[in-house]
């Protein structure tokens, strides 16, 4: 009989008991007790659990056992976000394979959440670096690529050159690589994509699920990176070109006051105007002095505009003016056809160019505020349009339907719909991730790796380079590359990137329902029994990136017929993070607090204590506020 309460003496005691008994084992898809499936974000295995970790599992924990409780058939399942670049960039230090490195910290995360004794279902795990896992990544890629929702198309992306790989828009934060914080640019390659684009406005619209479930600050989030806008495409003649330019504008009431044209200066349009022609040595100087500039630093409104007149001129459409073209890099290419028409009164950005070029400014929506001729503060609101020809004295609301229709009438434009939004960049030049099952054939192009010879298996790395050069290292695996042409037995290459990782967590949530299955990615009867996700916890880190993603691959496999709900998680809990030294707990910041530590200081039950009462789940924690020895108490 132990006098004293003794932590570790009753944990050691009762853990294998627990994992005997398997408490929370989910029922069977005929189970008649109501379903409710709990799921926390699942790991990166890039070393043990910190207390961030232990605060997102508890709050889940918390729930699942609660409807356990409430006599529920709850499925809490757990696995690990496995491939990525953090383990080929140990495995490059380390020279070993990546999956050594991998296993190695799934092992000590799996015994660190066994200790936490969280009620996890550990008949349901997966990772997403097992081949028996991502010939379904595979799979979902050759139903989009049949659908046209995965294609190949050679353009300017976002390149990272310390890791050395691509990067999708929305892993590009403030100009910087969202995993090694250096500098972005940019760089023309031939590149794999999914059509996200197509479900703008499904993504949209079907936010009205979620309202009052999901977080509003992830909600607004969305909405703004998807950045839906209402306006007109105009066509603007070029002087000595035959094809019109079409512009997209949110205020064709303005028209009236473009009084230049700017393209972006590496965009087709900006090369095409100058091409043969005398300024298009200058042009080239201009290029190659901001070809290296981020995105970011490109739109910022601080930075000086720079520009060169391109001796091209357009015609403004509304009152045949004839109007200077500039290149500049304040425009993006990618941003609609790559130019727009510049009315400097009404856009800051425009006014500050005009401005800097010493270009006309013509007020044609009158405010209250200074004349931006004079001020040089435009004003972006509506008024009473002046100096507008027949739209003069109409209100903004007014003239815009108003021009919209006179532009239709003539056949110089139309009422338009725009998105921020930009298709999904999925390849990457790198080692760890999923193969692209897609195979180049001289006589039939791309050609598709048939179902039954999935999956592409990564080739042994020990006969690889893995250091990042900018291509990927699977173009040395020489046996692995080639190969012959499913279609007609010639020889051919197999596509040697591979997939961005957050293909993996896109559709990870239907997986554990059948996480044995050799046949399908997963069982329809078992996803109808408990998709959708009933509560998801997670980090609000993931608002644009995973959540969108994962809202995308639900849609479309909607409308492909292998699942019958449109939206994922029906309930979504963002979790605050877990502060020390002012900022959050990552290893990569070198100020972790490791849960086993903990575990072994104060016990289970005082930390799971602790973590649920630091305070309301949303918020944020101070580590140096949270008492795990009140907790033992």
């Amino acid at each position: 009989m132990h006098e004293a309460y003794d932590i570790h003496y009753v944990q050691e005691k009762w853990l294998p008991i627990w994992d005997e008994i398997a408490p929370f084992r989910s029922g069977k898809a005929d189970d008649p007790r109501p379903k409710k499936y709990v799921l926390d974000m699942f790991p990166y295995p890039s070393g043990d659990l910190h207390m961030g970790h232990a605060e997102a599992y508890a709050l889940g924990d918390v729930i699942a056992r609660y409807w356990v409780q409430r006599g529920y058939n709850v499925m809490h399942p757990i696995g690990w976000d496995a491939f990525g670049l953090p383990a080929e960039n140990a495995a490059i230090k380390r020279n070993e394979d990546p999956s050594i490195w991998t296993y190695e910290n799934i092992n000590t995360q799996k015994a660190s959440m066994r200790r936490y004794a969280c009620s996890f279902d550990w008949d349901r795990v997966l990772y997403t670096c097992d081949p028996d896992y991502y010939r379904w990544n595979q799979w979902i890629f050759l139903k989009m690529y049949e659908r046209g929702l995965a294609y190949r198309k050679h353009s300017a992306v976002n390149w990272c050159p310390d890791c050395q790989t691509v990067l999708a828009n929305e892993q590009v934060v403030a100009g910087l690589c969202e995993r090694c914080d250096n500098a972005v640019t940019k760089k023309k390659l031939n590149q794999w994509y999914f059509k996200i684009t197509d479900y703008a406005e499904r993504l949209l619209s079907d936010m009205q699920q979620l309202e009052g479930k999901w977080p509003d600050k992830v909600l607004t989030m969305q909405r703004n990176w998807i950045g839906k806008s209402t306006g007109a495409e105009v066509k603007f003649q070029i002087e000595e070109r035959a094809e019109p330019v079409t512009i997209y504008t949110t205020r064709p009431d303005t028209l009236y006051g473009a009084t230049f044209m700017v393209v972006a200066v590496d965009s087709e349009l900006a090369r095409e105007l100058v091409k043969g022609r005398s300024i298009e040595p200058e042009f080239d100087k201009y290029f190659d002095s901001v070809k290296a500039i981020s995105d970011i630093d490109r739109l910022s409104m601080e930075r000086k505009k720079t520009g060169i007149f391109l001796e091209r001129y357009a015609i403004n459409p509304v009152n045949g003016e004839r109007i200077p073209i500039w290149a500049s890099d304040y425009v993006l290419a990618d941003y609609g056809t790559g130019a727009i028409m510049a009315v400097p009164a009404h856009d800051q950005r425009d006014l500050d160019f005009a401005r800097a070029m010493n270009l006309p400014v013509r007020t044609v929506v009158k405010t209250d505020a200074e004349d931006p001729a004079t001020s040089w503060i435009a004003t972006d609101g509506e008024g009473e349009l002046i100096n507008s020809g027949s739209l003069n004295g109409l209100t903004s609301a007014a003239a815009i339907p108003a021009i919209i229709a006179e532009l239709e009438s003539k056949k110089l434009g139309q009422g338009s719909t725009n998105y921020r939004l930009r298709d999904w960049l999925i390849s990457r030049q790198r080692y760890w991730g999923t193969p692209i099952p897609i195979i180049h054939c001289e006589k039939c192009g791309e050609v598709p790796v048939p179902d039954e010879q999935l999956p592409v298996r990564l080739p042994d790395s020990k006969t690889l380079d893995l250091k990042p050069k900018g291509t990927s290292p699977l173009a040395t695996a020489h046996d692995w590359v080639n190969t012959s042409c499913p279609k007609c037995g010639a020889p051919a290459l197999r596509d040697t990137d591979t997939m961005d990782t957050f293909v993996d967590s896109s559709w990870y949530f239907l997986r554990y329902t059948s996480v044995n299955s050799k046949d399908v990615p997963f069982d329809q009867k078992e996803i109808e029994t408990w998709l959708p996700v009933d509560q998801y916890v997670g980090g609000v880190t993931h608002a644009i990136l995973h959540l969108l993603y994962s809202r995308f691959f639900t849609k479309a496999l909607y409308d492909m017929g292998y699942v019958k709900f449109t939206e994922p998680f029906t309930r979504l809990l963002n979790q605050g993070m877990v502060i020390m030294d002012g900022s959050a707990m990552s290893k990569s910041r070198g100020n972790l607090v490791r849960l086993s530590d903990e575990l072994e200081r104060h016990g289970v039950d005082a930390i799971r204590l602790s973590m649920v009462f630091a305070g309301p789940p949303e918020d944020d924690v101070d580590w140096a506020d949270v008492s795990p020895s009140g907790s033992v108490k």
